[in-house]
């Protein structure tokens, strides 16, 4: 069971015991004044592309950037429900402080499902996460192999020096890089045969610079700009799945890791269309036509184009929440509703999109107007589009199993 409200107490026995460091209580009661207090300061910062580093700051507050730290580590343990509710909300508030977020959660959770860091390592991080927000993203993405989720091996490489390795390379799209405490670098050794790993890099190592190259239509404060490494030392016991057996260069996660991606970033822009949608009720409630005398609320083509809206938000956000507790219970059905994940992600993410879009037709230049908040809303969510799994990847998996189960049928009759 994941908490929904309450205090994250430190474990008896946990490293956070034996250090004397705890994580922030994490309340999710203080979502809605989180979500707001967000709201007030974003269009600020998409404005100015800056980074809302105050924002991190408040959803540190509230614990909700270790909400899924694991139990056995001190941490609440949340699931992916509580997870989709967190994202959802913040991403209603500011997109790009709930994107980070994500990362940071992401990251929790699947070391607590299993570990994979290096003890120290993660306890080194988690003693950061008590006092001040420690933010952590994977960068994997360059400017010749794009993302490693379609194959191919990185052209980041690390060299092996004694107790060490260096790693050198430039890694693009690195959300948040100006703000994060750990950079999860995907990287290639220069070993024959050549082995992959995650190498893991703390923000302020020497040779490593954050280039401003960010300057994008949607979630702007993301700052999700170039990441340059240049012979950036990184010590042996921080590396991740280097001489893990079996692991293929730029595989795809595993379902449960690829099912908390696809259902918690959906969650997010699910945040995002439902911001659209209060601003577009509130505007058709004060706009009154001088010809009407009335406000367009009041107008049948309206009320059914909000319900039309309405139903496609409803209907994704139901079925997030219900695959993402499905998850949570584990077991067989876990299975089957991770295989869905991506369907979902395609089927919410479209509800997102048209439903800002048909706001947008709705207020026409209002909507469009710098001054008003739909414009950006509309920005952030076409964002939904470019995360992984994406849509012709889906469709194409899907597609073959669907056409696979056909051929077993018939071969069975």
């Amino acid at each position: 069971m994941t908490p929904t409200t309450g205090h994250t107490r430190t474990a008896p026995n946990s490293p956070a015991a034996d250090a004397g460091w705890a994580l922030p209580s994490l309340d999710l009661a203080r979502l809605p004044d989180v979500r707001a207090a967000l709201a007030e300061r974003a269009a600020e910062h998409d404005r100015d592309a800056s980074f809302p580093t105050e924002g991190f700051a408040l959803a540190h507050e509230a614990g909700l950037l270790t909400a899924t730290v694991g139990t056995r580590w001190g941490g609440p343990g949340a699931g992916l429900a509580d997870t989709a509710r967190i994202l959802r909300e913040l991403g209603a508030g500011d997109p790009a402080v709930a994107l980070v977020t994500a990362m940071t959660l992401f990251a929790h959770a699947e070391e607590a499902r299993g570990p994979r860091w290096p003890a120290a390592s993660y306890a080194r991080l988690l003693a950061a996460s008590g006092p001040a927000p420690a933010l952590v993203n994977a960068l994997r993405v360059e400017p010749e192999l794009g993302s490693p989720v379609r194959g191919g091996l990185p052209a980041t490489t690390a060299r092996r020096h004694g107790g060490h390795w260096t790693l050198t390379g430039r890694k693009i799209y690195s959300t948040g890089a100006v703000g994060l405490s750990r950079l999860l670098v995907f990287a290639r050794t220069d070993e024959d045969p050549v082995r992959v790993g995650t190498f893991i890099v703390h923000a302020d190592s020497a040779g490593l610079r954050v280039e401003e190259t960010w300057d994008h239509v949607g979630l702007r404060a993301s700052r999700s700009d170039d990441v340059v490494l240049d012979g950036v030392r990184v010590a042996a016991d921080e590396v991740i799945g280097l001489d893990v057996p079996g692991e293929t260069p730029g595989a795809r996660p595993d379902p449960t890791t690829g099912a908390w991606n696809a259902l918690g970033l959906t969650a997010l822009y699910l945040g995002v269309a439902s911001a659209a949608r209060d601003w577009l009720t509130r505007f058709l409630h004060e706009r009154v036509p001088t010809a009407l005398g009335a406000p367009l609320a009041t107008l049948p083509r309206f009320q059914a184009a909000v319900g039309e809206i309405e139903t496609r938000l409803t209907g994704a956000q139901v079925l997030v929440e219900a695959l993402a507790a499905r998850i949570d219970a584990g077991g067989a059905a876990a299975e089957e509703a991770a295989a869905q994940a991506g369907t979902a992600k395609v089927l919410g993410t479209r509800a997102a999109v048209s439903a800002v879009e048909q706001a947008l037709a709705l207020t026409g230049n209002h909507g469009l107007t710098r001054a008003n908040p739909l414009q950006r809303h509309y920005r952030d969510v076409l964002c939904a589009r470019v995360h992984t799994p994406q849509d012709d990847t889906v469709l194409a998996d899907t597609g073959r199993r669907v056409l696979d189960r056909a051929v077993l049928g018939a071969a069975s009759a």
